[in-house]
């Protein structure tokens, strides 16, 4: 069930390997494919040009590096430019897009697959249940039972539930005999207390942000910050949320904290502002650290520290300085909450990786059943990845259903 990335992309493979076999995609969305319209800002961000096991978290490392391995990135762009569907790479981060700039013709790449091969489609037939019996499963739609002998769960998370992943996939999981590793939201914009933040609304900048969550090791990440009435987002803000999310959901003290300038250190950030006075002692402190950072940014920090911004960098005290070097490589940024599932774009947790075998992504506590994409506990950093997880935890599912035997 689930006609998004990795429904149809399983229907589609399964068929292709097996055209012998019924393959029903039932989705509850009068229209399929709503979170690949909204991606990559309607791009749809299909992969990225390299796709390592690093770049995810949740689950086992050694069953994703399996799953990539099967599918990988390469592949990916082979099966799309099958489809009509070329791709350019952006050079500076080598997010894959559809030459097309549209996220249009990836979906309806995958729709008209799906009509050429046969596979047949259900879009408005919400799932409302599935029960296992001795010879099969029975998914109820309504006042209507479908029979199957396999069934694939691949109804994506609980991000951006207006698109149709709802969670209830969850359930469906929980009820078929699964586990859940705890939800959190993942890739989302954080929301900040006080009122440092929104008269810096606008300003993007690469910095280094680390996570610091109690008892557990930092986790940084170098990116783009976009600052915003409501708080912080961009790439780098993205990516970091998941760890403060999965803090904050087991309880954890945890802070977040921004190097303005990343890969500096405090000894570094100190002999630039050293350097800087040396080279023009009667220049005004705020120009001087303008020439770091954004003007607005400086003089927030200086009002902030309540150091003088017209201070003369010869005139600038040790202590005065080394308050600034400190709060330049490690700003406290005072979390109050993610925006939530709305605008979170992938969801950490799921269905636990240790649930199911590595090799075919089959339920080992529900026989016949498969999983593929989101509902499993493995999200991806933002740049395609999570997509490349759809497509290849597709195929793995496809080759292991393409095994099974024509009933009768």
């Amino acid at each position: 069930m689930g006609g998004g990335a990795a429904g149809l992309a399983t229907a589609i493979f399964t068929r292709r390997r097996a055209p012998r076999l019924d393959v029903l995609v039932l989705d509850g969305a009068r229209k399929l494919g709503a979170k690949i319209l909204v991606s990559g800002g309607g791009r749809c961000n299909v992969t990225n040009r390299v796709v390592t096991p690093a770049d995810f978290s949740g689950g086992s490392r050694n069953v994703i590096k399996r799953v990539l391995a099967a599918f990988p990135a390469e592949r990916t762009v082979a099966f799309f430019r099958e489809l009509g569907v070329d791709m350019y790479a952006e050079p500076d981060n080598g997010k894959l897009f559809p030459t097309t700039n549209s996220a249009k013709s990836v979906l309806g790449a995958l729709l008209a697959e799906c009509e050429r091969i046969g596979v047949r489609i259900r879009a408005d037939h919400r799932v409302t249940d599935i029960r296992r019996g001795p010879d099969g499963f029975s998914v109820t739609v309504g006042a209507s039972d479908f029979t199957a002998t396999r069934v694939v769960l691949a109804t994506g998370g609980q991000s951006l539930p207006k698109t149709g992943s709802d969670g209830f996939g969850y359930t469906l999981a929980r009820r078929l005999g699964h586990t859940l590793v705890p939800l959190t939201p993942a890739l989302d914009p954080l929301v900040l207390a006080g009122d440092f933040h929104p008269p810096l609304s606008g300003i993007s900048q690469t910095v280094e942000l680390t996570v610091q969550a109690a008892g557990d090791r930092p986790h940084r990440v170098r990116g783009i910050l976009l600052w915003t009435h409501f708080g912080i987002s961009g790439p780098g803000v993205l990516d970091i949320s998941r760890h403060w999310h999965r803090a904050r959901a087991a309880e954890r003290d945890v802070a977040l904290t921004v190097n303005f300038l990343p890969g500096d250190d405090f000894v570094r950030a100190e002999s630039r502002l050293i350097e800087l006075g040396a080279a023009q002692p009667r220049l005004q402190l705020h120009n001087a650290l303008a020439r770091l950072l954004p003007a607005r940014l400086a003089d927030a920090l200086l009002a902030a520290l309540a150091i003088a911004a017209t201070t003369p960098m010869a005139h600038l005290s040790r202590d005065a300085r080394r308050r600034l070097a400190h709060a330049l490589i490690a700003w406290p940024l005072s979390v109050r909450s993610g925006r939530g599932y709305g605008f979170a774009e992938a969801t950490a947790g799921g269905v636990p990786l240790g649930e199911v075998d590595a090799r075919t992504l089959a339920s080992r506590p529900c026989p016949g059943l498969h999983l593929a994409g989101e509902i499993l506990d493995v999200d991806g950093r933002i740049g395609g990845f999570n997509f490349q997880w759809a497509w290849s935890s597709a195929h793995v599912v496809a080759a292991a259903l393409a095994d099974i035997p024509t009933p009768g």
